[in-house]
């Protein structure tokens, strides 16, 4: 009984709103039917309660009369997530509905998700493999690993603060750096961890000499790739990075995470 009630209270958004949409139907017949199958409007006050969902999702009422396969990727995906607020549910459940759309258009829906969030006030329940969208919409983050459950924590906590390597190594791009502890002399038993953008402190009281494998310019940011042992990684940097070029780095102990080799779990 309570798997039935949960059912009628949960409203899905699929992945492709396009596969959902009745191809034959205009937008605000597709919207209008789930206010005729759920009875709630008739007359000119359906007309009305249609243009209000068309504009909720931030469409308008010129889009009533327009197919779904004249509508963009973006589109689509408001329509879908108008007719799904049809009937009012306590409960919607997203499964990647932003995973086929461009990265430009992603960033938009991500931001009208969200004010589309803060306005119903109702919970949203959002699958995503997609680390910036769970940290940038997400008021609590579930991490999953093959169906276990890593972390249940706010976004800050779980990017300042993961329960295990995998955590660590899933939130935040680039991710974490793994270094044995042998590598920059400290307990060999422990592996340990440390954000790209901790690794230039000017504070530091671990100094390194790495040879740069590969660098990225992104915008004001520089990547720089290259090996501590047999590990792989990076830092966040300010300045120019010359690729075979030996690269000075400082850090600070304070800031390293401490890891159980064996088990992969925070110390």
């Amino acid at each position: 009984n309570e798997k039935k009630e949960f059912t009628k209270r949960a409203q899905i958004i699929f992945q492709d709103p396009y596969s959902s949409l009745n191809p034959r139907m205009t937008v605000g017949d597709i919207i209008g039917e789930g206010i005729d199958i759920h009875k709630l409007y008739t007359g000119k006050e359906r007309q009305e309660k249609i243009y209000e969902l068309l504009e909720l999702v931030g469409l308008n009422r010129e889009h009533a009369l327009r197919f779904p396969h004249e509508f963009s990727g973006g589109q689509r995906q408001r329509v879908a997530l108008g007719r799904a607020i049809v009937r009012n549910p306590k409960v919607f459940l997203m499964d990647e509905p932003l995973s086929n759309l461009d990265a430009k258009l992603r960033v938009q829906m991500r931001s009208e998700i969200k004010k589309l969030h803060e306005k119903l006030q109702t919970t949203f329940i959002y699958v995503t493999h997609d680390q910036t969208e769970a940290l940038t919409m997400g008021d609590r983050i579930v991490v999953l690993n093959n169906g276990d459950i890593q972390q249940v924590d706010s976004p800050e906590e779980i990017y300042n603060n993961p329960a295990n390597t995998f955590v660590a190594g899933f939130v935040g791009s680039p991710q974490m750096n793994f270094i044995n502890g042998s590598d920059i002399g400290l307990d060999e038993n422990i592996l340990y961890g440390i954000r790209p953008e901790k690794m230039t402190k000017p504070d530091g009281d671990i100094k390194l000499n790495v040879n740069v494998d590969i660098s990225e310019m992104l915008g004001s940011e520089k990547i720089a790739y290259f090996n501590i042992g047999e590990n792989k990684c990076s830092a966040k940097l300010d300045a120019d990075v010359q690729i075979g070029k030996t690269l000075e780095l400082t850090i600070k102990t304070s800031d390293l995470y401490k890891f159980d080799k064996q088990t992969g779990n925070r110390i």
